[in-house]
């Protein structure tokens, strides 16, 4: 038994520290001793106890994943059709809201241990371990305390069992240091092993199966199976991960944090606007007397409730840009995290669920355009001091709060390229912007994005061209290279209209006539049943000469 498997069997583990926002902490009952919070569980405040990763990437000990209640419970009945005798049993699929992140994440039909396991997590637990225990037993005679440690065999060893180890032929040209000088380094690792075969390491990969394996599991599960070294396969899976990371999620990471920088410059503007708004307002409103000044409070309320308006509009944008950018970043650093400090098979062993997960943010993430979330200074809000505003009092006042908002429900997309297409043919609609009122906004200005990605070719994508008419429409064109179902976006400051996104059909291209046309064919054949035309078809129903003539 390992170093890890007995400290996890203590009664002592079961008052772990809490864990703070840093990679370390100390322990409330003991200042002395530090905390790796990688090493904790976020649910139970201990460490990890049989760690597994869910579908998002995050770790929780198993028992910690059992007690999380069932958002959903799909039941499922296999041989539906066979006798009640021969059915199997009944299977449920469970979905449960992640803990660190509130993401729907699927348990397998197999239950919580179907779920991969953290060895990253398992070597900080282990290496936390040695480092607040005093005393390591060595894990050959389990009687002496470990002075050494093989690099090779991954073993803490006393000084006996040491110059045993040296003695042996086999391990006599393994790389021994001492424990103590290795525990400065921050990071031991251990062993994967065979959940199978106990004590045989995970040295192999299945590549049917996908899978890392040991020798035992070569020789009998995977007999006739293509396996190969875990050294020869890891840079070709790491190597997709990586560019996953680099390509693709890292400058997305770069984008969101712009956007909620700008976001958060908008939500600023916009107070400014509205204490410059509110203090002309009161300079206007001390001229006036009495009833002015009911105006003046009147004006203010007006002003508050347009605020909160907008500010609610921008929280709702900051709120999607937030958990946008947590997802990406929480797959980033754990993709990122797996690469630099996993070993070839811990890296095989989570290859799967980490490729789903980053593949799904990928495909499905919101990557939003930079151009659509541009700051917004409010200048839609304005003061007119020589509008009439009526009777107040008996006393004619003067003065109104003038703010014409873009209302993204009120926007209208018009046109005949809305519900179908035709393959290489340009198509077109307009949208048309208004404001809570329904009317047309007038000026143009807005940062329109149109995206149009083909349902079944997610590569697929037409480039659309918006043209601002200056008068509150925008004209959208484009011209689809394929045929199918494309869903089509149509955002405002990165957030959908009215209608959007809208399914568009593109047809495929009229293929125009090349050869003699049927009549033709029909003619010239002196009216043969067989006459073929050049496209190539042939003659529906057909007459005989004698007939035609």
């Amino acid at each position: 038994m390992s170093v890890c498997a007995k400290k996890l069997d203590k009664d002592d583990l079961e008052s772990s520290p809490t864990p703070t926002t840093n990679s370390m902490s100390k322990n409330g009952d003991n200042g002395d001793i530090v905390v790796n919070t990688r090493a904790e569980c976020s649910v139970c405040k201990r460490l990890y106890r049989d760690p597994k990763i869910l579908p998002c990437l995050h770790t929780f000990c198993a028992d910690c994943v059992r007690q999380l209640e069932p958002f959903s419970v799909l039941s499922r009945v296999n041989n539906s059709k066979a006798a009640p005798s021969e059915r199997e049993p009944r299977s449920s699929a469970v979905t449960v809201l992640c803990p660190e992140c509130d993401s729907e994440v699927d348990i397998p039909l197999s239950g919580v241990d179907g779920l991969t396991t953290d060895h990253l997590a398992l070597d900080e637990v282990f290496f936390q371990t040695l480092m607040t225990e005093n005393n390591v037993l060595c894990d050959l005679c389990s009687d002496g305390d470990a002075e050494k440690r093989c690099e090779v065999c991954c073993v803490n060893l006393c000084e006996f069992c040491c110059q045993a180890h040296r003695r042996q032929k086999r391990t006599s040209s393994h790389t021994v240091q001492c424990l103590e000088s290795l525990k400065t380094q921050g990071r031991l690792s251990r062993p994967v092993l065979c959940s199978l075969h106990p004590g045989q390491e995970l040295r192999l990969f299945c590549e049917s199966c996908d899978l890392p394996i040991c020798l035992e599991c070569a020789a009998t599960y995977h007999r006739d199976h293509r396996c190969r070294s875990t050294r020869d396969v890891i840079a070709r899976h790491g190597d997709r991960i990586r560019e996953m990371v680099t390509g693709r999620l890292r400058p997305r990471l770069v984008r969101l944090e712009e956007s909620l920088r700008k976001v958060d410059q908008s939500q600023d503007a916009l107070q400014a606007r509205v204490d410059a708004v509110a203090d002309e307002v009161r300079s206007f409103a001390r001229g006036y007397a009495c009833a002015v000044e009911s105006h003046c409070l009147s004006l203010l309320r007006r002003l508050e409730e347009l605020r909160v308006q907008r500010r609610n509009q921008l929280h709702l944008q900051g709120a999607q840009l937030q958990q946008a950018l947590t997802d990406a970043r929480g797959g980033v650093e754990f993709a990122e995290r797996l690469l630099t400090r996993g070993s070839d098979a811990e890296i095989l062993s989570a290859k799967g669920v980490t490729l789903r997960r980053l593949t799904a943010l990928v495909e499905s993430g919101y990557d939003p355009n930079l151009a659509t979330v541009a700051p917004d200074d409010g200048s839609s809000i304005c003061f007119l001091p020589q509008e009439g505003a009526g009777e107040l009092g008996g006393y004619p006042v003067v003065g109104v709060i003038h703010f014409k908002s873009l209302e993204l429900s009120r926007c209208t997309i018009e046109g005949e390229g809305l519900q179908q297409g035709r393959e290489g043919q340009r198509g077109e609609f307009n949208l048309v912007c208004r404001d809570s009122a329904g009317e047309p906004m007038g000026r143009g200005g807005e940062a329109v994005l149109v995206s149009m990605v083909h349902k079944e070719k997610k590569d697929c994508r037409v480039e659309a061209t918006v043209v601002d008419n200056g008068d509150g429409s925008y004209a959208v064109s484009f011209t689809p290279v394929e045929p199918g179902l494309y869903s089509v976006w149509v955002c405002i400051k990165a957030q959908h209209v009215k209608g959007s996104p809208f399914v568009l059909n593109v047809k495929r291209k009229v293929r125009r006539h090349r050869g003699t046309f049927h009549c033709c064919s029909f003619c010239s054949s002196g009216g043969s049943k067989e006459a073929r035309c050049g496209c190539p078809g042939s003659m529906p129903g057909g007459y005989s000469s004698r007939e035609n003539t």
